[in-house]
């Protein structure tokens, strides 16, 4: 099997400690990093140890016109992930995309659209929906053990401050930019990715970050025949005791990136009571409450693995697949460019003002 040659761009946290991790670990079996693109010349000498054999360059433009390079990595800033992407696209190279893919539904089109006119792969690393937690919760709701689905609720919050880059509107930042395309992503999944989803309901406020942009965002989403999906990032919720609840006719089960537990009930252990219309009594006649000891089950257990190990991954998977094999993304450009649409219509119904 191959490997494929890659040009990584930006050696931040993301482009070093998120994909140069991977590509420098023993589960990359597929790729070769043989350019390390960064503005920091400190960064471009540190490269050189990192990768070994790799070239470095300043600008992406040096590597126009290089045929060996299979696929570029772009993690740039986020403001740059459209404009970046658009020009080595008409440039003829493959590219993976960090999120947020851009900044509007436009932008994420015209992505698309380049992709197809130069015949070139485009893929967004949106590793969570690889995730251990994530696809066992997708396997949990397929089953039918806690019934039909009413309500999903996820939360990806904790509490603390940052002002850095990523709390400035101007760079395409905050918590719905930054960490946003996660949980919403997963939102997006669950109601199918479809056409007729709605933002029934969304709030941004600026609590505690430096910057001008999001800490706190509370969405409500819904699609026909769907459960609703509640839906949370915030730096301000001190008290987060789980990243995914679902509500489900016969039981509820909480999910954390590490551990899960469920409690439910079986069909045909609780037979159904038939309905009383007078007051309840007890037996000594005083009014009492519905009240009954249910059979139910529970179960609890762990997850081996993230969204940063194994997550990462079974993304790189996909897109080797696409590029050697041409198999269809199964999470693809333009199911991110839902996840932005859902980004700019929740800031298009809470614009905030623009202080940089």
């Amino acid at each position: 099997m191959r490997k494929l040659r890659v040009a990584l761009i930006g050696q931040g946290r993301s482009g070093k400690n998120i994909h140069g991790k991977f590509f420098r670990s023993e589960d990359n079996k597929l790729f070769d990093v043989v350019a390390v693109i960064d503005f920091d010349a400190e960064r471009r000498q540190k490269a050189l140890d990192l990768y070994p054999g790799c070239e470095v360059f300043e600008t992406y433009q040096e590597i126009f016109g290089r045929k060996d390079i299979d696929l570029v990595v772009n993690s740039t800033f986020s403001e740059m992930h459209y404009p970046v992407s658009m020009d080595l696209m008409k440039h003829g190279f493959n590219v993976l995309v960090e999120k947020p893919m851009a900044r509007t539904r436009y932008e994420c089109e015209d992505m698309i659209k380049t992709a197809k006119d130069n015949g070139v792969i485009l893929a967004v690393f949106q590793q969570s929906f690889y995730a251990p937690f994530y696809q066992f919760a997708k396997e949990l709701m397929a089953s039918g053990k806690l019934g039909e689905i009413q309500q999903v609720s996820i939360r990806y919050n904790g509490f603390a401050r940052r002002w850095d880059w990523q709390t400035l509107q101007a760079k395409n930042a905050g918590g719905v930019y930054n960490t946003g395309p996660h949980p919403i992503g997963f939102a997006c999944d669950i109601l199918g990715f479809s056409d007729e989803m709605k933002v029934e309901y969304s709030k941004l406020a600026c609590c505690q970050t430096s910057g001008d942009s999001d800490d706190y965002a509370k969405m409500i989403l819904t699609a026909p025949q769907k459960p609703l999906v509640d839906v949370e990032v915030t730096s301000v919720d001190a008290y987060a005791p789980f990243n995914l609840k679902i509500v489900g006719s016969k039981g509820c089960a909480a999910i954390s990136v590490r551990n899960y537990k469920m409690k439910y009930i079986v069909d045909g252990e609780n037979p159904e009571k038939p309905v009383i219309w007078e007051a309840l009594k007890d037996e000594d006649g005083e009014p009492t409450y519905c009240k009954e000891n249910l059979i139910t089950h529970e179960e609890e257990g762990e997850f081996e693995g993230t969204a940063f190990d194994i997550g990462t991954k079974k993304l790189y998977d996909t897109v080797y697949d696409a590029i050697v094999n041409d198999t269809p993304l199964p999470i693809g450009p333009e199911h991110a460019s839902k996840v932005i649409w859902v980004i700019e219509t929740v800031h298009a119904q809470n614009p905030l003002e623009r202080k940089f």
